[in-house]
């Protein structure tokens, strides 16, 4: 079937491509901005946050004032507080107490938002963006099939918005293993209908997708007869930096400071942080405990094993199940172990999207093949278009810790919103944080040495 451009003759003023918290928060924002024509695409059938780390009891990790639009514009109709008036749950949530909501609920107040919008559309799978002259105009032209009928669309806009944020990274020993029984954190609940209570499971990994599916593997195990082995290179199983002060990092200010920096201490800082956005909840660690200490009343000792300092390098199929091999990296010991399931919690990786390929000699990468991204969020590139290439948590390693984090997603979408209206729609502000970076403009002096 021949591409159609939908609609006839139409220029959208911003295309979006990949439909999460982030993309879907500038849509909703831009709801408010007329002169702003754009559309959203998504290959999904609806919206699903994480479906296969739903787990029971889970909740954000950040505030809900982190949701779509409030950290923007507190008074967007799209909010979650009004989400909650919409459902006749303001009460409810106002005697919770209760700053981090359910993750399931976060993910019904994005389905409600999206479904509200008529920029969103799913079940749209982009294939190519290219640069195409329109009337004397660069401009973009975007590629996508209908997957519900297969037809194939073209949209053409002036500015493309890239939300595909990041994809699960299973280590190279395991990948050639992925099914039923190896699978990462991302498909941990799909994965899990098809196991048994008394099957042995070993989780790698010390992030907190890793640590829900431990604890939700004891719970499961708790009255079956499989072993559950807990595996980590890490040091220990230690809790995200959760201070006050240390939340002060995901903020625009610590981006501002970060970004001016060389790559070479970016990437050092970086390494550095771990613990402010990849370790475990306080929360989830007393939980876990909590746990552990009941099921060893009486001096019984549960079935669970949890060793850090210990990298899992090699997989292979026995007769009963998984044979893993590994050494403890202080002692340098060799480690095995014999398990059914084995659920890899190793992290999420920058995408670098097929619909970009065509661009591909346009777009410059560093060494580690990374886009460079500009300060406003605009993608390096030499297609000379009229618009940009806007990048959405594809910026860490240029814009800091912050880049993945939902309480920047409204403010990272102000700063875009802004330059493609030319004017400021929502304020962005240059001091939000009580602490200094870099040097205070205050205190620089010059030191004279006798």
């Amino acid at each position: 079937m021949n591409p159609s451009i939908y609609p006839s003759g139409d220029v959208f003023d911003v295309i979006g491509i990949g439909i999460g918290p982030f993309n879907l928060g500038m849509a909703a924002l831009l709801e408010s901005v007329p002169e702003i024509h754009s559309l959203f695409l998504e290959k999904e059938s609806d919206f699903q946050w994480h479906p296969n780390m739903m787990i029971e009891g889970t909740t954000l990790q950040v505030p809900f004032l982190a949701d779509l639009v409030s950290m923007a514009d507190v008074k967007n109709e799209y909010s979650f507080l009004n989400y909650l008036q919409e459902h006749n749950r303001l009460y409810q949530f106002y005697f919770l107490e209760k700053f981090h909501i359910p993750r399931k609920e976060y993910n019904h107040y994005c389905q409600w938002v999206s479904e509200r919008l008529s920029s969103c559309r799913f079940g749209r799978d982009v294939r190519g963006i290219i640069p195409i002259e329109v009337e004397g105009r660069t401009l973009y032209q975007v590629t996508a099939k209908n997957v519900e009928t297969d037809e194939v669309e073209q949209y053409i806009t002036k500015h493309v918005v890239m939300g595909i944020g990041t994809v699960p990274f299973v280590p190279e020993p395991f990948r050639e293993y992925l099914g039923s029984t190896v699978c990462h954190t991302s498909d941990y609940l799909g994965k899990k209908q098809e196991w048994g209570r008394d099957q042995s499971v070993v989780v790698i990994g010390s992030g907190q997708s890793a640590a829900e599916v431990f604890l939700d593997v004891a719970k499961t195990q708790k009255e079956g007869k499989g072993n559950l082995q807990w595996y980590t290179r890490s040091k220990g199983f230690f809790p995200m930096e959760y201070s006050k002060l240390g939340l002060e990092y995901f903020s625009p200010d610590y981006t501002d400071f970060f970004y001016p920096l060389p790559q070479s201490k970016k990437d050092k800082l970086i390494q550095d942080q771990d613990l402010l956005y990849k370790g475990i909840s306080a929360e989830t660690i007393a939980q876990i405990y909590d746990h552990l200490y009941e099921q060893s009343i009486g001096n019984v000792s549960p079935n669970i094993l949890l060793q850090a300092m210990t990298e899992m390098t090699s997989i292979y199929k026995t007769d009963t199940g998984w044979r893993l091999d590994g050494f403890h990296r202080l002692k340098e010991e060799k480690v095995a172990a014999d398990t059914d399931i084995v659920v890899l919690g190793t992290g999420y990786r920058p995408a670098l999207p097929d619909f970009l390929s065509k661009l591909e000699e346009w777009i410059p990468k560093d060494e580690h093949k990374r886009y460079f991204i500009k300060k406003d969020y605009s993608l390096e590139n030499q297609i000379h278009a009229e618009g940009k290439i806007f990048v959405q948590n594809g910026e860490l390693h240029t814009h800091g810790v912050g880049a993945p984090d939902l309480g920047l997603g409204a403010y990272r979408n102000a700063v875009i919103i802004n330059q493609m209206a030319g004017r400021e729609v929502y304020p962005v502000h240059s001091k939000n944080v009580f602490q200094t970076f870099g040097v205070n403009d205050a205190d620089k002096h010059s030191y004279v040495t006798s």
